[in-house]
């Protein structure tokens, strides 16, 4: 049966996909009928409504470390994509990953993953209308027609299951209207941006609505490839989304979307931080340029379906039905040297799918509510790529897939004890079946026949196996939180988080033969105690968290050169624990009827109890925990965002909105580089928006990294002279201006 769905899945996401002729982005789906109209009468107060319980709740009582952000906010900020919110949210890093246009690399509190290979499980969970994306390739999700985005921070095992053990974010977009309703909006700006922008929606009669959206993102790069003359950091991209509403009840509900997006940005290359001997190899005086000779070919593809049911069956309870299939393909190129000769170049492609059932039963009465229901998902991540090495001439392939099945029940139930005293239990069993293929062999040329060399000669079996194995935990939560007056709740809790584990898909079974066995699950066990305040008539809101978890089982990858030169090794170990513990304030403050403030600052303090590093040369794990370091963890980050809005005398409005964010500094790598590690900066920005009395126009100027201030995202540390000091950094983007014009009927 469930075989059978993804099938139909599958047939309706072609289907969709090409009677749309559009290329289409995230899935959509609507919130339950109860909660929209929640959520209506909660924003025409000026409340801020999540459902990061599954449920509609103002923000204010939900006992959750979490961040909202409505399209207003985004619009006004000139947020381009989901990795503008690092910048706002505390203790989170979006990035995008090394190498790539589109891929996501997310850390929330110190937890997440780097290495985004297939195979390998993200620590932060992503949701595209409670939709689970399993994968970080074309997760840089570009913001448009979205109604808002929520960062739940530290472990979201109960509601949302596996890989959530640093937290989740939920891009929510928006439900179609009863009304026909149309927006477009144009932008121009620097580096010769431009891009369109359209959406709208209408109901064919009282129980039919149709929408639909369309993006188109082009940008010359940054940089120049100085070897080709192509664009480098450019952007290339067009997504959109159709979707179908049917009420044929008030109390039933459906809805069927699809979507997909093409990324045909070029491949992105490093800029070398050390020089070295070879040809090309100095260090460019612009950090967007490169010389990198592998090419500038990348694609990527991501699509998919989702249908979502809903039915009230009485005003306390409703069953939900969210239905998915998603699929993706990667074709991409990286210059590990960053130089014209194939001393560390990778070709590489990437594919994946995946089918997700989740059942839901939501339960609202006078003092208990519950969520409870079911999940399935069923999953293939695949690819292949060549480590070539130039200088000795030889190409190691690398190819595989990993095939999950994974299995969950869950339920949470909040009771109200007394009138200020409430109390929530929570637990999620999960069970993971996975089966792992692993090939990797060398080859004497430049590149292996997979990648276009059929007089490649083959020299030597390195791994060749496929193996099973399954990983099960439960995790549950327990919380209380107290109302101390009407306007401040305070709230303790504990939960638990579980990552997945697997297989090794890099894993050399020469080097490191305990490679075929694959590596254990990731286990997070989080406490946490907050506060969170309305003062003078709800003209303050704070919100302080604090919080400290105990971190068991971390999976570490690391590649080093095998001594004779001729491979590079790799495994991923469950090196050891940790303990990180943290603080999290966030505010806001209307100072008049014209001018507020925003703020945010986290504290993230992460240390190794024990991390086993496994010795080529001894064959034995030794204890290096006091030399190593948290990736991605900067210790402070904050963020101050000023607004002023002035009444033009007309009714049109103008809106002046200046942020600054600031990181201190933070590691690439579990061991500290000088050359890559990023050192403290700030970034200031600065938007001007003018919105017409009818609220129809809207033109907007925004000013990113004022300062252009050069600051590092990632890196590739390879300092043996055997791979040419391969040093090679990528880049945040620099100072940039944007004009958008938006009109909307």
């Amino acid at each position: 049966m469930i075989m059978n769905a993804r099938q139909a899945m599958k047939a309706l996401l072609a289907a969709g996909t090409a009677g749309a002729a559009l290329s289409v982005a995230p899935v959509a789906s609507a919130q339950a009928q109860g909660q929209a109209t929640a959520q209506t009468a909660a924003l025409d107060t000026g409340e801020i409504v999540v459902t990061a319980r599954r449920r509609a709740e103002s923000l204010q009582d939900v006992p959750v470390a979490v961040s909202a952000f409505s399209s207003e906010d985004l619009d006004m900020r000139g947020a381009p994509d989901l990795t503008a919110l690092q910048y706002t949210a505390p203790n989170m890093t979006l990035q995008v990953a090394r190498g790539s246009n589109s891929t996501l690399i997310a850390f929330i509190r110190g937890v997440g993953q780097q290495d985004p290979l297939w195979g390998f499980e993200p620590g932060v969970g992503l949701y595209v209308d409670d939709v689970y994306i399993a994968r970080p390739q074309g997760a840089v999700l570009d913001i448009f027609d979205v109604e808002r985005i929520e960062v739940l921070r530290g472990p979201q095992g109960t509601l949302y299951g596996r890989n959530t053990i640093g937290g989740a974010v939920k891009y929510v977009t928006r439900r179609l209207g009863s009304e026909p309703n149309f927006k477009a909006r144009v932008a121009y700006g620097t580096y010769d941006q431009k891009e369109l922008v359209l959406s709208g929606d209408v109901p064919l009669n009282d129980v039919i609505s149709v929408g639909g959206a369309l993006a188109v993102y082009k940008r010359d790069g940054y940089g120049k490839n100085l070897l080709t003359g192509a664009e480098h950091y450019n952007k290339d991209v067009v997504s959109g989304r159709l979707s179908v509403e049917i009420t044929p009840s008030e109390n039933f509900f459906i809805r069927i979307a699809a979507d997909r997006t093409d990324d045909d940005s070029n491949a992105r290359h490093g800029h070398r931080e050390v020089a070295s001997l070879l040809p090309g190899s100095d260090v460019l005086d612009d950090v967007y340029d490169t010389r990198a000779g592998i090419g500038d070919d990348n694609e990527v593809i991501t699509k998919g379906v989702s249908m979502l049911m809903e039915w009230n069956v009485n005003d306390a309870v409703m069953l939900k039905s969210i239905t998915a299939y998603r699929e993706g393909r990667t074709d991409t190129d990286i210059d590990f040297d960053s130089t014209p000769l194939p001393i560390l170049d990778i070709p590489a492609y990437y594919k994946d799918d995946q089918f997700t059932q989740e059942f839901q039963v939501l339960y609202t009465g006078n003092r208990l509510q519950a969520v409870a229901g079911l999940f399935f998902l069923d999953g293939t991540a695949a690819g292949a790529f060549d480590t070539v090495l130039g200088a000795a001439n030889l190409s190691i392939l690398t190819s595989g897939s990993v095939d999950t099945k994974s299995y969950a029940a869950f339920a949470d139930v909040s009771y109200d004890i007394t009138d200020r005293l409430s109390l929530s239990l929570g637990g999620r069993y999960t069970r993971d079946e996975k089966e792992g293929e692993v090939f990797r062999a060398t080859y004497l040329g430049i590149r292996s026949p997979v990648f276009g060399n059929p007089n490649a000669i083959f020299l030597e079996q390195r791994t060749d196996y496929s193996r099973k194995r399954s990983f099960e935990e439960f995790t549950p939560r327990i919380g209380l939180n107290y109302d101390f007056t009407d306007d401040l709740m305070g709230y303790v809790s504990y939960s638990r988080g579980f990552k997945s584990g697997g297989f090794d898909m890099r894993g050399d079974a020469v080097a490191t033969p305990q490679t075929v066995e694959g590596y254990d699950p990731e286990i997070v066990d989080s406490y946490e105690a907050g506060l969170k305040g309305s003062f003078f008539d709800h003209r303050l809101m704070l919100n302080f968290a604090a919080f400290y978890a105990d971190y068991k089982g971390q999976q570490v990858t690391t590649q080093v050169p095998i001594p004779d030169g001729t491979n590079i090794a790799s495994f991923v170990d469950n090196v050891g624990s940790s303990r990180i513990w943290g603080l999290e304030l966030e505010g806001r403050a209307v100072v008049t009827p014209n001018f507020s403030a925003s703020w945010a600052v986290g504290y993230t303090n992460a240390k190794f109890k024990e991390f086993l590093f496994y010795d080529l040369g001894s064959k034995q794990y030794i204890d290096v925990a006091d030399t190593r370091v948290f990736q991605n963890t900067p210790k402070w980050n904050g963020n101050l965002t000023l607004t002023y809005t002035r009444d033009l005398g007309d009714g049109s409005t103008i809106t002046l909105t200046q942020s600054t964010a600031y990181r201190s500094g933070y590691h690439m790598f579990e061991v500290a580089s000088p050359q890559l590690d990023q050192k403290k900066f700030a970034l200031v920005d600065l938007s001007l928006v003018w919105t017409s009395a009818s609220n129809r126009w809207q033109v907007g100027v925004h000013g990113k990294n004022l300062t252009d201030k050069k600051y590092r995202i990632g890196g590739y540390n390879f300092p043996d002279d055997l791979y040419g000091n391969s040093v090679t950094a990528f880049y945040g983007p620099p100072l940039t201006v944007t004009g958008t014009v938006e009109y909307r009927f």
